[in-house]
């Protein structure tokens, strides 16, 4: 557990090998905390990748607590853990909210950053966050700037409104059961946190972060983003593409915003591969075979256009397939 101000302790998760190429994994939400999902992307022989929860998330502690949680806050943080570890330089790899916090970090300290990964990428913009709730249920649309103030049933029931309409929007109907007590007592944790930071507009309005996105370092910078996702619209990522000079915007067909999306983890492993390799992303092929990681680093060998590729079932309450990374 690393300290930090504030009263928070943020768990860092660290795997790979200590002398692989450093890589900052920044997790969805806000508040949704690593998930051993996202293990699979990265071949533990090649890359040390560390993933901290960030304020309140995950197993950092309090959890959900808004306290002295902001993104200044978690800049500051990315600060002190790369100062901790004794890191110079690490390829920052984000997806969803993780993508805008990557961002964020390689405006703040762009001597820190070797590359971007960015997968499907959310900019904080008023109509990003408004557009979410779009056609939600008249509760939720009314209601989620406060949940962070309720309690009892109608917090539950906010909560479980949310978690479905986030289901939906990956593409799915609703969850066929609902939440057991414990289960739901992590997604009032996260979303007390996404409820904050979305309804400060995370923090990231002036000036806003897209303006500012062409001051970024000059590094490999690649764009992964969904064709059919619908909680962060493509157009905001050509939008993204036009501001970073030399990035370069990977379409992935049929793709909405769920990670575990065959041809997502097909361009994700490739798209690590060739940065391990080269220490830059290369064309990603589409029709060869690749390598499929399971949640522990091991390898399955698969075909990229096969639709088991690279998934593997994670319990309901701590991954990002389902309910971690439907919101932003």
């Amino acid at each position: 557990m690393l300290p930090v101000d504030g009263g928070h302790g943020l768990h860092v998760d660290e795997w790979g090998r200590p002398d692989g190429v450093p890589a900052l994994l920044l997790h969805g939400g806000p508040g949704s905390g690593c998930s051993p999902f996202l293990r699979r992307f990265f071949d533990p022989e090649r890359y040390r990748v560390i993933c901290p929860d960030q304020r309140g998330a995950g197993r950092s502690t309090p959890a959900g607590s808004i306290a002295h949680n902001t993104t200044p806050h978690l800049l500051a943080d990315l600060r002190t853990l790369r100062a901790v570890l004794g890191i110079s330089q690490w390829l920052v790899v984000g997806g969803s909210w993780g993508a805008t916090l990557a961002l964020a970090h390689g405006l703040d300290q762009p001597q820190a950053v070797s590359g971007l990964l960015l997968r499907s990428t959310f900019l904080a913009r008023p109509n990003d966050i408004d557009g979410f709730f779009k056609g939600a249920p008249a509760a939720l649309a009314e209601q989620w700037r406060g949940l962070a103030g309720l309690g009892g049933h109608q917090l539950r029931a906010l909560t479980r409104l949310w978690t479905d309409w986030e289901h939906r929007m990956n593409g799915g109907e609703a969850p066929p059961r609902l939440l057991n007590a414990r289960e739901l007592d992590v997604q009032i944790a996260r979303l007390r946190v996404q409820s904050h930071y979305l309804s400060h507009g995370c923090w990231l309005q002036q000036p806003p972060l897209l303006e500012r996105c062409a001051a970024l370092p000059r590094v490999p910078t690649l764009l992964l983003h969904g064709s059919d996702d619908r909680v962060c619209q493509p157009l905001g990522a050509q939008a993204l593409h036009a501001e970073i000079p030399g990035s370069a915007l990977d379409w992935v067909e049929s793709a909405g915003h769920d990670p575990s999306h065959p041809a997502m983890v097909q361009k994700m492993v490739h798209a690590l591969d060739a940065f391990a390799a080269h220490k830059a992303f290369r064309a990603i092929e589409s029709d060869h075979a690749c390598r499929a990681r399971g949640s522990e680093g091991e390898y399955r060998s698969g075909r990229c256009e096969g639709a088991t590729v690279g998934r593997k079932s994670v319990p309901d309450a701590n991954t990002e397939a389902r309910g971690q990374q439907g919101t932003p």
